[in-house]
């Protein structure tokens, strides 16, 4: 893996804005360009009503509101990972502001594996084209005048990306605030082993550096709490901090994964946001539908 040149970005300091949706312990967040009117929104949220069949944008249309409000210019959607516990609102937000929506290079193995799971057929693209941009393990791109890097931290999922913009990094599931400690893997192409070695590689990064989570669940009754910092992962995480060795945190996470029932929204997130966010395609009818496959997850 390519290492990251952040320290030369440390003193860029983008001005982040968060956004909870407590229905899926969701945060996404708007990342602004502190010297230009730039910005970038990581892993936002499109509402779904499981029971009535029914999506919405109330969620997104409060980040839109927020960056019209603020004149800001949106460059980038990113998505840190395919997610199995939410919608992704990128291409509504895309349609409304523009923008480029960029995701993993190796979400064509998450495609290609959920593609058969799911029964998609041949006319299901999986060659990640649904996205403008597919982020290979060290790449950058532009938001304003920050440049934002790609590193790949698979584990959670294949695809994983954690985003490092500035003092700042988007984690998405590869890490939760201290006392929530780590996401499973157990998913399709998920990995223990390969998750602490991506969360070793975050943990990494100067102390200083600012890290967002996309989920969390207030354990033990505490506010809900989004940001931290790597030096205080590394103080305190319960299942990763100085001094865990990989063995025993794989043994932790396969025994606490086996505990674990299946997100309540995964048979939709997954056909959505393989997608890119958008809807399966309507049949003869005009109708969309959702699958449920049958003992397979």
């Amino acid at each position: 893996m390519s290492e990251i040149p952040h320290a030369v970005e440390l003193t860029v300091k983008p001005e982040v804005t968060a956004f909870f949706d407590e229905p899926t312990n969701t945060v996404s967040y708007v990342v602004k360009d502190p010297r230009t009117d730039a910005c970038a929104v990581v892993d936002s949220v499109m509402d779904i009503d499981y029971a009535a069949g029914r999506v919405s944008h109330g969620s997104a249309d409060k980040i839109i509101a927020f960056i019209q409000a603020n004149k800001l210019r949106l460059d980038w959607l990113i998505e840190t990972h395919v997610h199995a516990d939410h919608l992704s609102a990128a291409p509504y937000i895309q349609q409304k502001l523009g923008g480029k929506l960029g995701i993993g290079n190796n979400i064509t193995l998450v495609q290609d594996t959920f593609g058969k799971i799911f029964n998609e057929g041949t006319e299901f693209q999986r060659d990640g084209s649904q996205f403008d941009q597919l982020f290979g393990d060290g790449d950058s791109y532009r938001i304003g005048t920050m440049t934002g890097f790609a590193m790949h931290t698979p584990g959670h999922t294949p695809a994983c990306m954690t985003h490092v913009i500035g003092d700042a990094a988007f984690v998405g599931d590869t890490l939760f605030m201290p006392d929530g400690g780590s996401a499973r893997a157990d998913f399709p192409g998920g990995d223990a082993r390969t998750l602490y070695r991506s969360i070793r590689r975050v943990l990494s990064m100067p102390g200083e550096t600012r890290l967002f989570m996309c989920h969390d669940y207030a354990p033990n009754g505490r506010e809900f709490r989004w940001e931290t910092t790597v030096a205080e992962e590394r103080a305190n995480n319960i299942h990763v901090h100085d001094g865990i060795t990989e063995d025993a945190f794989v043994a932790m996470r396969e025994a606490r994964d086996k505990t674990l029932g299946m997100p309540r929204l995964i048979i939709p997130s997954l056909q959505v946001n393989m997608r890119a966010g958008e809807l399966p395609p309507p049949d003869a009818t005009g109708k969309r539908f959702l699958k449920v496959p049958l003992n397979i997850l």
